[in-house]
């Protein structure tokens, strides 16, 4: 009995404003198949991924002897989940933000609830009422299948980057779509998070097979080889914008355990070298690095701080200190307040300037400049990448040089010293020769590498590490995880990182800050 096919692409290519992004694939998606797609940062999966979803165009090529065509069962029927698209979201919140003209100065925008009923009923203005289903979501089978009961009411903008990832997966869920294309989804979602979401891509896998043809169908596209779910079938690869393997998942394993074994000689080789470049690019930063003046032996200190919105408290009577070369390590369930403990160092949450909260000796609201402060922080997280995607013609070398001067986008002419510099940073994180590239047209896995590279150049006292391997593949994984190990070797940075993966941890990393929501007290201090 021949499958049948649910998209055949033969002999195109894909077009994004009109500018060809992969020159040429063919692929065929049948009945009962569970497909992955993966490959390197950049390497063409993204680009593929989007086509699905229709952001970027499949575009028929022709030849003499063939002329090649695109089929799609689904049609515009297609929802994709990504981290790309909930910076998106958050993009589109920002932007919309009208707290300036109301009382209280608060706009919380969209809630979950408003988001979702959005995905059935088209965009609604503000002053729109929601129909009386949407207050009944609690019970829905989607919304319980992702766990996000409990936040309904919560703005957009106030959640953590796995609650908005589980709200959109509702969203699609609810919308009926038939077709689901899930990037990256595990990443940053906590361990009662991924179980949700690997019974979820069982469940929908099984009823297809099944034949139930209430169910959407899946398409997973993941950046690493890493808790892939056994019901995948088949494998697509992505490398150098063209397709490096099609076949089962079998022959893919197979596939990658001879390429880890030949990759596993040459690691140490790798690490010798970078650990070598690290230090002569250091050296050759010295000019740039502003003159640091002997900090305390306490960089931050926080005394019963209380953070919260409405009735919802997220960080309850918090006393924490952070000393000079203790690196920490900071986890906690989704939604439990890890990102807001950070942004009351950075100061991007405004209720530290009602708690008693010190850095570098001095309580913030007491006279400091965000500049003050900023010069002494390096930071990778969830917003300072939606920040950057906003000002996205921003070229690389220009991103790095903006690590020095502390902005968002660069402000001025670079002077000669700083571009020999940024050039030497660029080599060193593998973009040698890209620095006229713009931000905005990377992969988001490479946006966020860019990102690491422009935190750590000034070598500054506290780097704060907010999921930074998001997006991020495997070989470029390792390679800025072992870039973290040598510069806290050097002793000049301590670092606050935060991650949900526990292969994602730092040798260097013996201090532990564990929040734990609904408990008392609400945080757990480990000594390892």
């Amino acid at each position: 009995m021949q499958e049948k096919s649910l998209i055949t692409i033969q002999n195109c290519r894909i077009e994004s404003n009109e500018k060809i992004v992969v020159p040429n694939l063919s692929w065929q998606m049948n009945e009962g198949e569970a497909w992955l797609v993966i490959g390197p940062n950049g390497g063409g999966k993204a680009d593929f991924v989007n086509a699905l979803a229709g952001k970027m165009s499949f575009v028929a090529n022709t030849s003499t002897d063939t002329t090649g065509q695109y089929y799609s069962v689904f049609g515009d029927s297609v929802e994709l989940v990504s981290l790309e698209r909930a910076a998106k979201l958050i993009e589109e919140e920002r932007n919309n933000d009208e707290s300036d003209y109301m009382d209280g100065g608060v706009d919380i925008g969209r809630t979950g609830r408003r988001f979702i009923v959005e995905g059935v009923l088209g965009p609604l203005k503000k002053t729109d009422e929601l129909p009386q289903w949407a207050y009944e979501l609690e019970t829905n089978k989607a919304v319980k299948l992702c766990g996000i009961q409990n936040i309904l009411e919560r703005g957009l903008k106030y959640m953590s980057t796995g609650e908005i990832r589980r709200t959109l997966l509702a969203r699609a869920l609810i919308s009926n779509k038939k077709l689901l294309v899930l990037s990256d989804p595990f990443a940053g979602l906590d361990a009662e998070s991924r179980k949700i979401l690997f019974d979820f891509f069982a469940t929908i896998v099984s009823a297809q097979q099944d034949g139930k043809s209430d169910f959407p169908h899946i398409i997973l596209c993941m950046e690493r080889w890493h808790e892939i779910p056994d019901s995948i079938t088949n494998v697509l690869e992505f490398a150098q914008k063209d397709i490096s393997f099609c076949g089962t998942k079998n022959d893919y394993e197979a596939r990658l355990a001879a390429k880890n074994a030949q990759s596993e000689a040459n690691k140490s080789l790798k690490r010798e070298e970078l650990s070598s470049n690290l230090t002569e690019t250091i050296a050759n930063t010295s000019p740039l690095q502003q003159e640091k003046e002997d900090t305390d032996e306490i960089l931050v200190e926080m005394n019963h701080v209380n953070v919260g919105w409405g009735d919802h408290r997220v960080l309850i009577d918090l006393n924490w200190k952070l000393k000079k070369g203790e690196h920490w390590l900071v986890r906690g369930p989704n939604g439990s307040g890890k990102t807001t403990f950070l942004e009351l160092i950075t100061g991007d949450n405004l209720q530290v300037y009602c708690n008693d909260v010190r850095l570098f000796g001095k309580k913030r609201g007491s006279g400091e400049s965000i500049w003050d402060i900023k010069q002494k922080l390096g930071i990778v997280s969830y917003r300072l990448h939606v920040e950057y995607r906003m000002v996205g013609g921003t070229n690389l070398r220009n991103l790095i040089i903006s690590g020095f001067r502390d902005s968002i986008g660069l402000y001025g002419a670079p002077t000669g010293v700083e571009i020999a510099v940024a050039d030497k940073w660029l080599a060193l994180g593998g973009f040698a020769g890209r620095e006229r590239e713009l931000f905005r047209d990377l992969s988001y896995g490479e946006q966020r590498a860019m990102l690491i590279l422009r935190s750590v150049v000034k070598c500054p006292p506290i780097l704060i590490l907010d999921e930074p391997c998001h997006g991020l593949d495997e070989e470029y994984r390792e390679k800025i995880l072992h870039l973290l190990e040598l510069i806290a070797e050097k002793g000049t940075t301590t670092m606050i990182h935060v991650t949900h993966d526990p292969s994602e941890r730092l040798s260097c990393e013996h201090q532990i800050l564990e929040l734990c929501p609904g408990e008392t007290p609400m945080y757990k201090v480990i000594a390892e």
